[in-house]
C-alpha cells in the first residue's frame, strides 16, 4: 500500500511537470504577428538631428514643454530624453568625430507586448494592427507596466494630481486617426523614419542592407527581439545598437512566457492539486513512521 501511493504521487507530480514544460517550451509560440500590424522604420544614417519629429509629436498631441536649464524665459522647449511630456525624443550618441549617429527612441510596439500583458485592468492594450496604447480613464496607477516594459518606455506623470501613464501611441487618437500617418513620419524632411505595414517595412530594411551592406549594421533591431517590435531600425557600420541604447534581448517573448507558465499553474488547479498531494504524502509517511515508532517500544 505504501508502495502504492508512493507511485501514484510520482505519477501525479510528473504529469503536472510534463504539463508546465510543454506549456514553457511553446511559450515562443504565444507570439503571433499580424498580417495588418502597422509601425515604423527608422533609419539612423538618414537622420539629420533635426528634432521635427520631437515638435510635431507633441503639437498634435498636446504635449507641455520641457524648458531648457537656463531659459528663464521660458521661451525653448528642450527635452532631452523621454518624460511625462514627451513620447518620441531624438538622442546623438558620439565617440568622437567618425563614430557617431543619431538616435529616434519611443515605444517599440511590441508585438506581445510586456506592458499589456502585466496590465491588471486593461487600461494598456494593443488593437487590431498592433498599437500599444493606453486609456487612462481604466488605469488605477499601480505602473506595472513600466516595471514589465524591457525598453522602459512608459512614463508616470509623478507632478500632477491625477497621474496618467504617457508613452507613444502612434497616434493613433490624433495624426493617424485624421491624416493616416504618425506626425513623426510626416513631418520627417529626410524619411529617416517611415510608416507602413511592418512586413513591408521589413523588407524595405532588408533591401537596404543587401544594396549597401558596408553601410549598416548587420541587424535589424526589433525584427526578433522578444518575439518581434512593430518599430525596427537599422543602424550605422560604425555604431552598434547597444551603443544607441538599446538593450541585447532574448528573441522570444517573456510576456509570453510568463503567461504560459500562469496558465498552466492554474488550469485544471494543477498547481494547487499538485501541493496538495505533496503534502498528504509526507502527512501520511510521517505518520506510519511515528506508528512503527511506538509498536517497537
Amino acid at each position: 500500500m505504501k508502495n502504492s501511493s508512493r507511485r501514484d504521487f510520482l505519477k501525479l507530480t510528473g504529469l503536472g511537470a510534463a504539463s508546465l514544460m510543454a506549456s514553457t517550451a511553446s511559450a515562443s509560440e504565444g507570439v503571433k504577428l499580424g498580417e495588418n500590424d502597422v509601425g515604423m522604420f527608422y533609419d539612423a544614417t538618414k537622420c539629420v538631428g533635426c528634432k521635427a519629429c520631437v515638435a510635431a509629436c507633441k503639437r498634435v498631441n498636446d504635449m507641455d514643454a520641457v524648458p531648457a536649464p537656463n531659459d528663464e524665459d521660458r521661451l525653448w522647449d528642450a527635452p532631452g530624453k523621454l518624460d511625462y511630456r514627451t513620447r518620441n525624443i531624438i538622442q546623438l550618441y558620439k565617440e568622437d568625430e567618425e563614430t557617431w549617429s543619431y538616435v529616434k527612441h519611443q515605444c517599440m510596439h511590441c508585438v506581445k507586448p510586456g506592458c499589456v500583458s502585466a496590465c491588471p485592468v486593461t487600461a494598456m492594450m494593443k488593437d487590431e494592427r498592433g498599437i500599444v496604447y493606453y486609456d487612462k480613464d481604466k488605469c488605477i496607477g499601480c505602473r506595472y507596466c513600466q516595471i514589465a516594459c524591457p525598453f522602459v518606455i512608459p512614463k508616470f506623470e509623478w507632478p500632477k494630481a491625477f497621474p496618467k501613464i504617457v508613452k507613444c501611441d502612434l497616434c493613433k487618437f490624433t495624426n493617424l486617426k485624421e491624416k493616416g500617418i504618425p506626425a513623426c513620419c510626416e513631418v520627417c524632411p529626410t524619411e529617416a523614419v517611415i510608416f507602413g505595414k511592418r512586413s513591408d517595412l521589413l523588407a524595405e530594411a532588408k533591401r537596404r542592407m543587401e544594396t549597401e551592406p558596408e553601410k549598416y549594421q548587420e541587424k535589424i533591431y526589433g525584427e526578433h527581439e522578444i518575439g518581434g517590435t512593430n518599430v525596427i531600425y537599422l543602424a550605422p557600420q560604425k555604431v552598434n545598437f547597444a551603443q544607441l541604447g538599446f538593450p541585447e534581448l532574448e528573441t522570444h517573448s517573456y510576456a509570453a512566457f510568463s503567461e504560459n507558465i500562469q496558465h498552466t499553474i492554474y488550469k485544471g488547479f494543477i498547481a494547487p492539486v499538485a501541493l496538495y498531494s505533496l503534502l498528504t504524502f509526507v502527512a501520511i509517511r510521517n505518520r506510519k513512521k511515528n506508528d512503527g515508532s511506538e509498536d517497537e517500544e
